[in-house]
């Protein structure tokens, strides 16, 4: 054999291995074709209308006849409307606005759940069932915190998802979304767990599952499947930059959605647990400023006044670190099992105060509606201090104003250790290193005993919110 026929069948030897270990490693990806056809009978398609107002005008200007009331433009002949444009005396018709979405049939005597933004403000409800049946929906309920809404149809053999559970998803496990993107009906995308737990700005009582799964309009309130074909989540909102899908999508967890469902199905309203407090993240600076050694926990920068935070003993400044023994890695870790809490629910709290484990019982309250204003500050005469500030005390219509009981107001921020920090005019400073500032004396008394080239925590309320930040005075 010669040398170039030996290298011919190496080379052909090293193709076909090579087309060997792609088949082999082709196999092992998931074939989603027989849960498609198993599961998608489930899925329903969402179609809204919503009646346009009719407007206030009759078709011709104000006045345009005077002493003729509108009974008297009733009494007009019909071609004489046409003469004036079909418009003389009679309304416009009114437009109807459409808006399509996703569902699934959560329970044989026809249930279904979707988003809140799916059918928000509908004046009509259509499903249409993968046997092109079209049925009149009847809202049941809608939840506008989680996004979700529960409908109720009228029909017979109406096929059921399975409800799984998304308390088990991982990283990386393989999902596949069914809905109508773009109106497409059953269209089928398929993609992998990216993460899961996720906050979100918009709502930080729902750990979102992230996905990568192709997520588009008309995808919302469609089911997100595991591989044994068990509904794991509700596809509701995608991030992106360009209004099209960027590959991030969220999903609300299945078994956060199915504890709406039944509230909404037994009082068509949703309570949630509330603790009280304001929190926010420990990052590195304000871990070593609290004396952990790596960040973690949810920091109390407020507790509000009677609420059950208080009443179990939670103080401004602990660092919440476990929640009914489940661990707080990040501040958003908290509201999540919170918020799932009924009120009543004795919860064990674990909390890191001056260095030292504590633990607490609390009594979960319900959360009460949002409130609450910002306000803004009065000038004052300034001082000078270590921190290159200016300051001036809280007199009573201050503090009545920006709704603080003690500190001191910034006027003016100068280059230095707190303009690094982030201090600006107008921030209320209530306590440094873990001490109160009540008064002038107070704040610069503390700031004389600060130590140079150490984090040191500092409480600011800023347009009505608390957060601790950190300071670092150089020698």
């Amino acid at each position: 054999m010669t040398v170039n026929t030996l290298s011919r069948t190496s080379l052909l030897f090293l193709i076909f291995f090579g087309l060997v270990l792609n088949t082999s490693h082709a196999v092992s990806l998931p074939d989603f074709t027989e849960l498609v056809e198993e599961h998608s009978p489930a899925v329903v398609n969402i179609s809204t209308v919503m009646h346009a107002k009719r407007s206030a005008s009759r078709g011709l200007p104000k006045g345009a006849f005077p002493g003729v009331t509108p009974e008297d433009l009733e009494q007009v002949p019909e071609f004489l409307r046409h003469f004036f444009g079909g418009q003389f005396g009679r309304e416009p018709a009114p437009r109807e606005s459409q808006s399509m979405g996703s569902g699934f049939i959560v329970s044989e005597d026809g249930y279904v759940l979707t988003n809140n933004h799916v059918i928000d403000g509908a004046d009509e409800i259509i499903v249409r069932l993968n046997d092109r049946r079209e049925l009149t929906a009847t809202l049941i309920g809608a939840d506008e915190r989680s996004d979700l809404a529960v409908l109720k149809i009228e029909a017979e053999d109406l096929p059921v998802v399975e409800i799984g559970k998304s308390q088990s998803l991982k990283a990386g496990e393989w999902v596949f979304a069914i809905g109508s993107p773009f109106g497409f009906d059953y269209t089928v995308t398929a993609g992998i767990v990216s993460a899961v737990g996720r906050s979100l700005p918009s709502e930080n009582y729902v750990p979102f599952i992230q996905t990568d799964v192709a997520i588009n309009p008309g995808n919302s309130g469609g089911p997100l499947f595991n591989l044994d074909g068990e509904v794991v989540g509700i596809n509701s909102q995608i991030y992106t930059r360009s209004g099209g899908f960027m590959g991030v999508s969220f999903a609300i967890p299945v078994d956060v959605a199915m504890e709406v469902v039944n509230q909404l199905k037994d009082k068509g309203v949703v309570s949630r647990g509330w603790l009280g407090v304001l929190i926010q993240e420990v990052n590195k600076d304000l871990a070593e400023s609290f004396g952990l050694k790596t960040p973690h926990g949810a920091l109390v920068a407020q507790v509000v006044p009677d609420s059950p935070a208080e009443n179990g003993g939670v103080l401004q400044g602990d660092i919440i670190t476990k929640y009914n023994g489940h661990k707080i890695k990040r501040s958003s870790d908290l509201p999540h099992l919170v918020g799932r809490a009924h009120a009543g629910d004795e919860a064990m709290i674990e909390v890191v105060r001056a260095g030292k484990l504590k633990k607490l019982s609390v009594n979960i309250g319900e959360l009460p509606t949002e409130q609450g204003a910002s306000v803004p500050v009065e000038s004052h005469k300034p001082m000078s201090n270590r921190l290159n500030i200016n300051v001036v005390a809280l007199d009573e219509h201050s503090r009545k104003r920006l709704e603080v009981s003690s500190g001191v107001v910034v006027v003016s921020v100068e280059e230095g250790a707190a303009d690094a920090a982030g201090i600006r005019p107008e921030d209320v400073i209530s306590s440094i290193n873990n001490q109160s500032i009540n008064t002038l004396k107070d704040f610069n008394l503390v700031l004389k005993s600060l130590p140079s080239s150490k984090a040191i925590p500092m409480l600011i309320v800023r347009q009505g919110s608390p957060s601790f930040i950190v300071i670092k005075l150089k020698d």
